[in-house]
């Protein structure tokens, strides 16, 4: 059976492909259109399909729109009501549920050759929940939580043989993901986009106002919660974009992100008793990618395991719809990694090098080459293999620098053009993981913070926060070999067993997906090797300077 994934109704538009259950390709619209997050979350935009997206996807299998069997939008418009009704301030609410019910006659007019009939429907949060709960062999109870969906802000479920049975959900307008979305958006950042800075910020902060959070968030006995109106203001004074950030801004950060941790984990057990105890827990939705609360979970909650979609936001859904759909029809296969976006062979990278003009060598091991310019404390952007689906760099799309130098995290913000506030992530091989960090493990998705050792803290003083934790990626030899190379031999140089990672690209910019957008990168920004598949392109000699 072959099913095509669409997300379009929100934001992060996204198209993924599942053929006989097994995913084949998935990426974001954002990766071709070169616009951040592919679309701003407005009704006015909900017509917008991830054409290029979806035509890829096809592509990379031989396929033409009238082979597939059914197409899996995740929103079912047919679930909803009027946004009044629900409690939400949107007068214009009306136009995304009209678009979304001539979604078929907008696929076919993208997609021509494909039956509108083919078009199926899958509720917002199903398509979440499948996301996740259909990514892992075991029978595991699911736990989605975002912004909304057509009803409901809020799914918890249990998956067993595949199939879903639904325990509760919590209706608008009573939402997590719109609590932190609102936060975001008086801290002056930008909403349904920047609320992982609040969740950096949240660190710098004590959470002052947590008794006063306790009484108006809070989970419910029926597996739902509560979310009443917060006066932000009364808290701390609004920020403009451009504004200065002060303590009052950050005790504010840190107390609505300890209560989001207490209220997801509170639901998480909810969901373990509902479900009979199952020892895995499956996770997804926009506040799954919370990373600070999905730790909490994973240490203080009933699971054996906690799982969470690396692309557990919107763009996820397009994955989920496909799964959902494909399940009918018979198993889906577990994922196995994230690697699911455009690659090209290494004839294709070579050919864009001498288009570019570039000189370049081809070392005897990119990853040996590689780690002797980060040991030497340069600055590496990583190209390699199949971009990542989701919205974290894990080896593929990835800038990469010393972990060990102070001066690191501000040298790579700007590099990014980030707020030097926002902390930057140590990779390290599976194998040495438990020597430096405490906590989730395996962290193949950079979804969960640990606590960085003490003895360590001083070493690899660029990915550890204030706070004394980092965000870990996992780096096993099976699935991810030559980043596993690269890494053992930056140990061997240096003497440390981590590399920071961070993604390639920089601020306001989708990560970089093509060879062009690559050199792009390296040619305007102070990046001293581009290893470009197997190729290396030098700084110093591209353009007689850098290291």
């Amino acid at each position: 059976m072959r099913v095509l994934g669409i997300n379009a109704i929100f934001h992060d538009p996204a198209a993924a492909l599942v053929v006989d259950g097994q995913v084949v390709a998935a990426a974001e619209e954002e990766r071709f259109s070169r616009r951040k997050h592919g679309k701003r979350p407005v009704p006015f935009s909900a017509w917008e399909l991830p054409e290029l997206a979806a035509a890829w996807c096809l592509e990379s299998a031989g396929l033409k729109p009238g082979d597939l069997d059914a197409v899996a939008y995740s929103f079912d418009p047919g679930l909803t009501r009027d946004a009044a009704e629900l409690g939400l301030a949107d007068p214009w609410d009306h136009l995304r549920v009209d678009y979304a019910r001539r979604a078929p006659q907008f696929l076919a007019a993208a997609l021509p050759g494909l039956d509108p009939e083919q078009v199926r429907f899958v509720p917002h949060h199903v398509a979440h929940a499948a996301s996740a709960g259909l990514a892992v062999e075991e029978d595991s109870a699911v736990l989605v939580l975002d912004g909304r969906g057509e009803v409901a802000s809020h799914l918890s479920g249990v998956y067993r043989d595949g199939e879903l049975t639904v325990l509760a959900g919590q209706g608008l307008p009573h939402s997590l993901g719109l609590l932190y979305e609102d936060l975001t958006r008086h801290l002056g950042f930008l909403h349904s986009s920047d609320e992982y800075k609040v969740m950096a910020l949240a660190s710098f902060g004590t959470p002052k106002f947590l008794p006063l959070l306790r009484e108006l968030v809070h989970a419910n006995d029926d597996g739902g919660f509560t979310v009443e109106r917060i006066d932000w203001s009364a808290l701390a004074k609004a920020r403009s974009a451009e504004g200065e950030m002060t303590d009052a801004h950050a005790d504010l950060a840190s107390s609505v992100q300890a209560r989001l941790e207490e209220v997801m984990l509170d639901l998480a057990r909810w969901t373990y008793d509902a479900a009979g105890g199952p020892k895995t827990l499956t996770m997804a939705g926009g506040t799954a990618l919370n990373c600070v609360a999905n730790a909490r979970i994973a240490a203080q909650g009933p699971y054996e395991r906690v799982w969470v979609q690396p692309a557990a936001g919107d763009s996820g859904t397009a994955l989920g719809a496909a799964l959902s759909v494909s399940r009918e029809a018979g198993p889906v296969v577990p994922f196995t990694g994230a690697d699911l976006g455009r690659g090209w062979s290494d004839e294709e990278l070579e050919a864009e090098l001498q288009r570019a003009a570039l000189p370049y060598t081809r070392p005897e091991s990119i990853a040996a080459e590689a780690a002797r310019v980060l040991a030497d404390n340069g600055i590496v952007a990583w190209y390699q293999g199949r971009s990542e689906y989701g919205p974290r760099a894990l080896g593929h799309r990835s800038l990469l620098a010393h972990p060990g130098d102070p001066d690191t995290q501000t040298r790579m913000n700007n590099v990014k053009g980030r707020e030097q506030f926002r902390p930057i992530a140590p990779m390290v091989r599976a194998e040495r993981f438990a020597d430096i960090f405490d906590g989730v493990y395996p962290s193949p998705y950079m979804l969960f913070v640990h606590q960085v050792k003490p003895e360590w803290r001083d070493r690899i003083p660029a990915v550890v926060h204030v706070d004394g934790t980092a965000r870990v990626q996992t780096v096993h030899t099976g699935t991810e070999p030559l980043v596993a190379e690269m890494l053992a031999e930056f140990e061997r140089l240096s003497g440390l067993p981590v590399v920071v990672n961070t993604s390639l690209n920089t601020a306001g910019r989708p990560m970089v997906d093509t060879p062009r957008e690559a050199m792009e990168l390296f040619g305007s920004a102070p990046v001293d090797l581009l290893a470009l598949g197997p190729f290396a392109v030098h700084r110093a000699t591209a353009f007689g300077g850098g290291r």
